[in-house]
């Protein structure tokens, strides 16, 4: 599927940047990869990584690779970096939730705008498909991070209805924070428990996530990439841990405190939303919500596999039917390479 094919991958030297392009290269022999981004300091020490890679795997992965410096509210760059492109996959955003709120103009711009500059290009590109990433944060958001996601999703969302001769097709993959990636719980506890912490904090006992690991985004992005039409969100079924839970498999003698919910946060987080269950069907290893749009006929759309889920079906991580257990927990951990 990607062998001879050009992909550009925005925010490319992050956690999913990394980790996509390794998959692709071990997996397949595209034509090239774009790392579009906007740290130079970072595409130079990926860019080593990725020799050091080439020469165990005994392959020149380096000559697969370019590195474009661009932002995504610069549109005329975008447009230069995604001459020739055939497939791009969206992972850049300002995605720290206390830095949205307090930037938020900031986030604007890069969350919001920087979809739309993406949008436009890629339909005059005539690149043949876009995926961009999305977070359970954008669903009933309560906070600025999660707000500009929403309208991001919907802007990649409506921008099939604008693809006309270009037949570029923009669909959506959802999930929450990746297990072990930057700026998340896990790299926080354990700096806390290296630094000899003897208690934890938790911001409320009741607490609950869903647990996906970076493997299993990068393969929900392959099967977007796969499969998509043009409009749809898919969502993999992964399961739910209490926070606490978490804190016990990591850090065992360590006392828990409560110490109140932050601005921004919620107790659980919902992947599908009852609104959106007019038009979401559940297959083997996902969900899939399609567009409620006047452009989209579900008639013409292949569903083989899929079924309807009932009306009012929410997909939250407090409501959710797999848990990990602390054990659980702790195995997963313990072959995890944390980052930070």
């Amino acid at each position: 599927m990607l062998d001879g094919k050009t992909i550009l991958v925005t925010g490319g030297t992050g956690s999913f940047g990394n980790a996509f392009t390794q998959y692709v290269l071990e997996r397949y022999d595209p034509k090239k990869i774009i790392i579009y981004s906007r740290d130079e300091y970072k595409q130079f020490v990926m860019r080593n990584k990725f020799i050091e890679l080439g020469k165990v795997a005994g392959k020149d992965y380096d000559s697969k690779l370019r590195y474009f410096i661009g932002d995504m509210r610069d549109e005329a760059r975008l447009r230069r970096a995604l001459v020739g492109v055939d497939y791009v996959i969206h992972a850049a955003a300002l995605k720290q939730v206390p830095a949205c709120e307090y930037n938020p103009m900031e986030a604007v711009k890069t969350n919001i705008d920087g979809a739309m500059n993406l949008v436009n290009a890629s339909l005059d590109s005539g690149v043949q498909k876009v995926v961009a990433l999305s977070t359970d944060k954008a669903v009933n958001p309560v906070n600025l991070y999660g707000g500009t996601k929403l309208v991001s999703d919907k802007l990649f969302i409506a921008a099939n209805a604008y693809r006309g001769q270009s037949g570029t097709t923009f669909s959506v993959v959802r999930y929450g924070n990746v297990a072990g990636s930057r700026g998340s719980i896990i790299p926080f506890f354990d700096n806390l428990i290296k630094g000899g912490a003897t208690e934890l904090p938790i911001t409320d006992f009741r607490m609950s996530r869903f647990w996906i690991s970076l493997d299993e985004g990068i393969q929900l992005v392959v099967k977007a990439l796969a499969e998509a039409e043009g409009g749809e969100t898919f969502i993999s079924k992964i399961p739910s841990f209490m926070v606490t839970d978490l804190a016990t498999a990591m850090a065992p003698n360590a006392k828990q405190v409560e110490v109140g919910i932050r601005e921004g946060e919620k107790l659980s987080e919902c992947m599908v939303p009852a609104a959106d269950s007019m038009t979401t069907y559940e297959y083997e290893k996902n969900y899939i919500i399609y567009p409620h749009m006047e452009w989209c006929d579900l008639s013409e759309i292949d569903l083989a596999g899929g079924k309807k889920v009932e009306q009012g079906f929410v997909y939250d991580s407090a409501t959710n039917t797999d848990w990990l257990s602390v054990e659980q927990l702790r195995e997963l951990l313990s072959g995890m390479t944390i980052k930070y």
